[in-house]
C-alpha cells in the first residue's frame, strides 16, 4: 500500500513501500537440467547498437519463462529453480533535509512577510557575497505576479492540510524529526551511469523501414522463444501477463518488467502502435516534458511545445468518462494552457485542481513554502472526457465525484522527475478494473500500460537491490 494516511486534506504517501510492493521476483532455471546459467526469464536484444542503424536489421531473441504456465511434462520439470526478489534502493529516497538552507528559508520568510506593492516593484534586502546588506529594486514581470497572486490563494490549504497529514505521519512513526545522528550519517547518493539513453534510441528507431503496425499484436513475453527483428520493440507493445517479473536485456542493459504490465519505447512521432491496441482507457494519466529556463539550460531531456503537446491523441485513446489526469509545473503559463486550451480542444471538462506537496523524510517542505523562487509542491489538473455516444464501460457501477484541492503529500525520490503512484488515490473515483495508462511513464506499474521515450528508465536495474535468493 502506498497510502499510509487518509485525512480530509488528502493522502500521505510512502513511494517507496509501493514500489516494493510490486511482486519483483525473478524465476531462474539453472544447470544441468536447464542447460543456461542465464535466467530464462529475460529477453535479449544485445544485437542493438547505438552508433550503428544497420544493426537494427539483425534479428533478436525473446526467452521469456513464465514457470506458472509450464507444462507438467517439460523436461525442465525436474530443474533447480531459484527466486530472486529485487527492492527499489532506499537510499534513493533518503530526502533528510530542505534543499534550501535555513539561512535562505528565514531570508526568504523576511522578504515575503513584506506586502508586494501595486506595479510589482518592491524593496528587497539580499545578502551580498561579501556578507554586507544592499538595497536593490526588484521588478517583476506578469508571470512572476500571477505565480504570487497563485501561492496567495493556496498557501493557506498547502500550509494547513500538510501539516495536519505530516503530524499524523509523525504519530505513526511513518516520518521521524531530524536527529544529529541522522544528519552527519545522510551521504550523497551515487545514481546508476545512463549508459543506455533510451530517448536516443527511440529517435534512431525513427530511422528504421516502416511496418504494418495494423497487422502487428502485442508482443507478450512468454516462455517460447520468439525470433524477431529489432523493429518489433519500436512498433509493439510489449506486455507481461505472467504473475511474475521479466528481465530484458538491452544494449547490455538489464531493466525489469513488473508482473501485468506492458509498455511502449517510442517517441511522440510514433505513437501509432499504441493507437493500434485497440484499447481505450478510463485512466490516463499524462506527465508532460514542459518547456522551462532549467531544462533550456541543462539540456537534460527534451521539451515538448504547447502545439506538440495538443497533438497527443487523447480522443483516440479515452474511453467514455475517462479520468484525464496532467502533471503541471508552477508556472502559471502551463497551468492557464492546460485549463483554458489544452482539456477544450480534447474534450476535457476540468473536475478539479490538487497539489503534490514534496517534504523530508523528517517532515519538513523540501522548499521553503514562501521561497520566491521553487516550491515545495506541484500541480494535478483532473478533468473527465465529456460523455460521447459509445455506452460507457460498467455503466452501472458508480463512483465518487472527484473532490477539489486534495494533497498528495510524500517525500520525492531523488531521481529527477519520478512522481509518486496515483493508483490508490484514484482508486475510489474510477470503476473497478479500468483500463490505466500512464504517458511521458519513466517506470512501469502493474495493470497499467505506459509510453514514453524513456518508460524504461526507472525500471534499470541498478536501482534495485538484490536480495538473498531462495532455491
Amino acid at each position: 500500500m502506498s497510502v499510509v494516511h487518509q485525512l480530509s486534506p488528502g493522502w500521505l504517501l510512502d513511494h517507496l513501500s509501493f514500489i516494493n510492493n510490486i511482486n519483483y521476483q525473478l524465476h531462474q532455471h539453472h544447470e544441468p537440467c536447464c542447460g543456461k546459467n542465464e535466467p530464462t526469464s529475460s529477453v535479449h536484444f544485445d544485437s542493438l547498437q547505438m552508433d550503428s542503424l544497420t544493426s537494427f536489421g539483425t534479428s533478436a531473441t525473446f526467452n521469456a519463462f513464465d514457470s506458472a504456465t509450464q507444462p507438467d511434462n517439460d523436461d525442465r520439470g525436474n530443474c533447480e529453480i531459484s527466486i530472486q526478489n529485487y527492492v527499489f534502493r532506499s537510499e534513493l529516497f533518503n530526502v533528510t533535509k530542505p534543499y534550501i538552507i535555513s539561512a535562505v528559508h528565514n531570508e526568504c520568510q523576511q522578504r515575503n512577510e513584506k506586502e508586494y506593492p501595486v506595479g510589482g516593484v518592491k524593496e528587497e534586502n539580499c545578502l551580498s557575497i561579501i556578507g554586507k546588506k544592499r538595497k536593490r529594486c526588484v521588478v517583476f514581470n506578469q508571470g512572476e505576479l500571477d505565480a504570487m497572486e497563485y501561492h496567495t490563494k493556496i498557501r493557506g490549504l498547502i500550509l494547513d492540510g500538510s501539516s495536519e497529514l505530516i503530524q499524523e505521519g509523525f504519530k505513526s512513526g511513518f516520518l521521524h524529526p531530524l536527529s544529529e545522528k541522522w544528519d552527519k550519517c545522510s551521504e550523497p547518493v551515487t545514481l546508476p551511469l545512463d549508459t543506455c539513453n533510451l530517448s536516443e534510441l527511440c529517435a534512431m528507431a525513427k530511422h528504421l523501414p516502416s511496418l504494418n503496425e495494423t497487422e502487428l499484436q502485442a508482443l507478450q513475453l512468454m516462455e517460447e522463444n520468439i525470433s524477431v527483428t529489432e523493429q518489433d520493440l519500436f512498433s509493439r507493445v510489449v506486455e507481461n501477463n505472467s504473475s511474475f517479473t521479466k528481465m530484458i536485456t538491452l544494449m547490455g542493459q538489464k531493466y525489469l518488467v513488473p508482473p501485468k504490465s506492458s509498455f511502449l519505447l517510442s517517441d511522440i512521432s510514433c505513437m501509432h502502435p499504441l493507437l493500434n491496441y485497440r484499447k481505450t482507457y478510463d485512466v490516463i494519466v499524462i506527465d508532460p516534458p514542459w518547456q522551462n529556463k532549467s531544462v533550456k539550460r541543462s539540456n537534460r531531456y527534451s521539451y515538448l511545445s504547447p502545439l506538440q503537446i495538443k497533438q497527443i491523441p487523447i480522443p483516440k485513446l479515452a474511453a467514455p468518462n475517462c479520468l484525464v489526469i496532467t502533471w503541471v509545473t508552477n508556472r502559471q503559463k502551463h497551468l492557464r494552457f492546460v485549463k483554458e486550451e489544452l482539456y477544450p480542444s480534447w474534450s476535457v471538462d476540468i473536475v478539479a485542481e490538487w497539489h503534490w506537496v514534496k517534504i523530508t523524510n523528517s517532515g519538513e517542505f523540501v522548499f521553503p513554502l514562501d521561497s520566491p523562487h521553487k516550491k515545495p509542491y506541484e500541480g494535478l489538473i483532473l478533468g473527465r472526457v465529456r460523455e460521447k455516444t459509445i455506452p460507457l464501460r460498467n455503466a452501472g457501477i458508480k463512483v465518487l465525484p472527484i473532490p477539489d484541492h486534495k494533497l498528495i503529500v510524500s517525500v520525492p525520490c531523488t531521481l529527477h522527475s519520478h512522481k509518486p503512484p496515483l493508483a490508490e488515490v484514484l482508486k475510489d473515483y474510477v470503476k473497478p478494473d479500468g483500463e490505466c495508462l500512464e504517458l511521458f511513464a519513466r517506470n512501469l506499474q502493474p495493470g497499467w500500460t505506459s509510453w514514453g521515450n524513456e518508460v524504461l528508465k526507472f525500471q534499470h536495474l541498478d536501482y534495485f537491490v538484490a536480495l538473498e535468493s531462495k532455491s
